[in-house]
Parts: structure tokens; C-alpha cells; sequence
């Protein structure tokens, strides 16, 4: 389905009139690429591989929408001429979306747009500009902790730094598995970062299961959270096209089981997410529609909630 020349996500019918219950934000932002390049193109092939998604979840008694009110909104402007004139646009174009009206679910793009996401945040009223108050869920195989790369700050292998330097009050990462010795000194020192490695969540011979432990936090998180989900956090024969493919990460129904359970948190409130660093290669589109299967459950997850209420 199409309105204006814009794809809708999972092809549905949509009407551009608001108000909306959630909206989808694609963001084709790629400006400090340091292997493969591609994400700028990534939110469109994901919206495109999701018109095959199946509209059913086990959640959900009858398809999606489920009488929900989606939009799709046009993609941002990448004609920026700069980073910070990027980063600044990339915060005001998504802002209207985050009075807590709606909920976001931005595709991107490379991770370092969660800079200028979170800083567009701070007006949803269970922050009220007090970034303290949120905790960021992150899936990616990158702890993104450093302070700069090949001479950048606001990079997408120093976005976690940058937001912790702004204020937020807790990260955790989940699926972590390559990372420079800068880094593992701010995991092992910083209390506001908490780190779930990959080869601990996934090796079997553990006589205390990790991934339990993990799940068991995961559920028990409060306050208001923002779920980042780097692709490549994913296993990376599940997402090759992805800028830095990564082995040894998690597998589809591990991250189906960690979206569940974030959304099923008693005393959280997750007020948006982004699933990041998709991108499209000739001969294969497993990348975009792995990126948008879990895009799909973490909507379905939230109007599941919302349902339920």
C-alpha cells in the first residue's frame, strides 16, 4: 500500500489524518560509516520486505492493526551538508513524535541517529527533559562505548558513550561481542552500564544459565525505556548485509524472547524503539527482513499492552 508515493509498513491500508497510535519513522542516516556502507538505504528495503511479513501473532487474537491506527511518515532528508547539521535535523524531525501520543518506531540508518533520538525524547512526559529517568535497552554486537572513531565523536561506534554523556541514567546491552579495551574498562567501572556478553548468554556448558539471568532483569526493569536494536546484535548469517556482520550472536527466536519479555515488565514503560544498521545487498534479502520481523514484534508486542489494558 501506498499514500503520497510513501510505502506503508506491512503494506497496510493507512490514512495520513491523525491522531496516530504508533508511527514509523525511517531515517536513512549514514554519514560515519567505518566498514560496509548501505544503511541509508536500509529503512526503505526493510518497509519494502515487510509487506511480506505475515499481519498474524500469537499475541493478538485477529490481525494487525488490530484496529490501530499506523502511519507511516516520509522518510527524513539525508540532503544535510554536515554531521551536526545531521544530528540536528534527525532530533527535530522525529520531536513531534515523542509527546507520548504515539509510540516510535524508527528504522534506520546507522546507530549513531540514537544520539539525536534520545535528545528528541526528552519532551515525552515520563522523561520532562530529566534523561536520568530513562534506561536504553541495547541489542548489538558492539558495545558503541567508545569516545571517538577514526577521529569522530558522534559516531555509531561511540553513540552509547555520547548518550551517557547526555544524561541517561542506565544501558543495558545485551549481546555484546566485540569491543576495545577502552570500552571493557567503562563495562567493568561505570555503574549505569550493564553488560550481557553474547559467548555467556549463548554457551551451553554454564552451570548458572546467563541468558535466565538476563530474561529475569530484563523483566524486572521500571521507569520509562527505550529499546535500541542494533541488527547486527543478531547473529550474522540472520543479517549479512549489515554493516560490520558479526558471528556468534543471537539467534531470532532469542531476540523474539527478549522483546517479549521487555514488553512484558510490570513496572516498565517502553516509549519507543529503533532497530538500526539495516541495510540490502544484491541476492539476498534476508538483512531487511529479518530488520523488519522484529520491527513487526515489537509493534505487535506494544499494541498487545495496550490491548490488554
Amino acid at each position: 500500500m501506498e499514500y503520497e508515493g510513501v510505502k506503508t509498513f506491512l503494506g497496510l491500508e493507512e490514512n495520513i489524518e491523525g491522531p496516530f497510535d504508533i508511527v514509523i519513522l525511517p531515517i536513512p542516516y549514514e554519514m560515519t560509516t567505518s566498514y560496509r556502507e548501505g544503511t541509508e538505504f536500509g529503512p526503505k528495503a526493510c518497509i519494502d520486505a515487510s509487506s511480506q511479513v505475515e499481519l498474524y501473532d500469537k499475541k493478538m487474537e485477529v490481525d494487525l492493526p488490530c484496529g490501530f491506527k499506523i502511519h507511516t511518515s516520509k522518510p527524513w532528508n539525508n540532503e544535510v551538508s554536515n554531521l551536526k547539521e545531521a544530528l540536528s535535523s534527525i532530533s527535530k524531525f522525529c520531536t513531534p513524535w515523542m509527546d507520548g501520543k504515539q509510540f516510535p518506531i524508527i528504522l534506520g540508518g546507522e546507530h549513531g541517529l540514537l544520539f539525536p533520538l534520545i535528545e528528541a525524547v526528552k519532551i515525552h512526559p515520563r522523561i520532562n527533559q530529566e534523561l536520568e529517568r530513562l534506561t536504553i535497552v541495547q541489542i548489538d554486537a558492539h558495545a558503541d562505548l567508545r569516545d571517538e572513531l577514526n577521529g569522530e565523536r558522534f559516531s555509531h561506534g561511540t553513540v552509547i558513550r555520547r548518550v551517557l554523556d547526555a544524561g541517561v541514567g542506565n544501558v543495558i546491552q545485551i549481546g555484546v561481542r566485540t569491543y576495545s579495551s577502552e570500552e571493557e574498562e567503562i563495562i567493568r567501572n561505570d555503574e549505569r552500564v550493564n553488560t550481557w556478553f553474547a559467548r555467556d548468554l549463548i554457551n551451553i556448558n554454564h552451570n548458572l544459565s546467563d541468558w535466565d539471568l538476563m530474561i529475569e532483569e530484563i523483566k524486572n526493569i521500571e521507569g520509562p525505556i527505550w529499546l535500541t536494536f542494533d541488527v547486527d546484535g543478531l547473529d550474522g548469517s540472520l543479517v549479512p548485509a549489515t554493516g560490520t556482520p558479526v558471528p556468534g550472536g543471537l539467534s531470532y527466536w532469542g531476540s523474539i524472547e527478549i522483546i517479549e519479555s521487555l514488553f512484558s515488565a510490570k513496572g516498565a514503560e517502553i516509549i519507543g524503539a529503533d532497530i538500526n544498521e539495516i541495510s540490502t545487498s544484491q541476492g539476498t534479502n534476508l538483512t531487511e527482513f529479518s530488520a523488519a520481523l522484529i520491527a513487526t514484534k515489537i509493534l505487535a508486542c506494544h499494541i498487545a499492552n495496550n490491548i490488554s489494558k
